[in-house]
């Protein structure tokens, strides 16, 4: 690298996150039509907001899923158990509006644009054609044990670490919402030093921030960062925006 010295930020979020519940959403229903039919075309996109989950998309299966009891279950896991929330899995409603891949797509999906033309190389790997998704991919580096680079691996592990701390009851003020930014320092592009810590946690309306700063600072982030990566200059900043009680689809779509 030129520059001797810069900083790189990553972002995780939440498994209680609304991005991250319509991901997990679509990935549940993904996996159930696959387990009972490993040939089917799922192209399933799932929306929500307050009190609702929409599921639309175009799926061509031979299989029978419950996506009302598919969405349940995965907001339950998510954690959205309690009404007071705004959003709990019981109390929702979810809309499910699902048809088959057009017919168009199909044919340009079952025989591919190689296939047709002649122009196969490999007829096993290039008979089936993709339709107008696509798979966005990065790449590894040896920063961390997960092959990810440092920023994103400790914004991941924050997140995970604040899902365990509700879920396992140590922090009972927190709710299932809640992101982490990391910010590292870099030196002739190798990691240096955590600069800055974000973290921001949905929470009920008694606790107080005093309270949340030091459960997420001492039992989350210092629990998190290697010793070796922390100093007297890093910086930890919580729930910057304040109150934070309305969160997940009620407070986000």
């Amino acid at each position: 690298m030129e520059s001797p010295s810069y900083l790189f930020t990553s972002e995780s979020v939440t498994e209680g996150h609304p991005d991250k519940l319509c991901d997990q959403i679509s990935d549940a229903v993904l996996d159930a039509i696959l387990k009972e039919d490993p040939m089917a075309r799922v192209a399933c996109e799932t929306c929500t907001t307050t009190g609702l989950v929409i599921v639309m998309g175009e799926i061509t299966t031979t299989s029978y899923i419950d996506m009302q009891q598919i969405v349940r279950s995965t907001i339950k896991d998510a954690g959205y158990v309690d009404s007071s929330y705004g959003f709990d899995y019981q109390s929702c409603g979810i809309v499910v509006s699902v048809h088959e891949q057009s017919p168009d797509i199909a044919h340009g999906v079952t025989r591919s644009l190689e296939v047709r033309s002649e122009n196969s190389s490999d007829y096993e790997i290039e008979a089936i054609g993709a339709g107008d998704q696509g798979m966005m991919v990065g790449f590894a580096c040896n920063e961390t044990p997960e092959l990810m680079p440092l920023p994103i691996a400790l914004s991941h592990s924050i997140c995970q670490k604040m899902a365990e701390r509700r879920k396992d009851g140590t922090f009972p003020w927190m709710r299932p919402d809640g992101k982490s930014q990391v910010t590292v320092e870099y030196e002739y592009g190798k990691p240096k030093r955590v600069h800055t810590v974000i973290m921001s946690t949905q929470h009920n309306p008694e606790v107080s921030q005093d309270v949340i700063e030091r459960d997420l600072i001492e039992g989350v982030a210092k629990e998190v960062i290697p010793a070796n990566l922390r100093d007297n200059r890093t910086r930890y900043v919580t729930n910057p925006s304040g109150r934070f009680v309305t969160g997940g689809p009620v407070g986000d779509t």
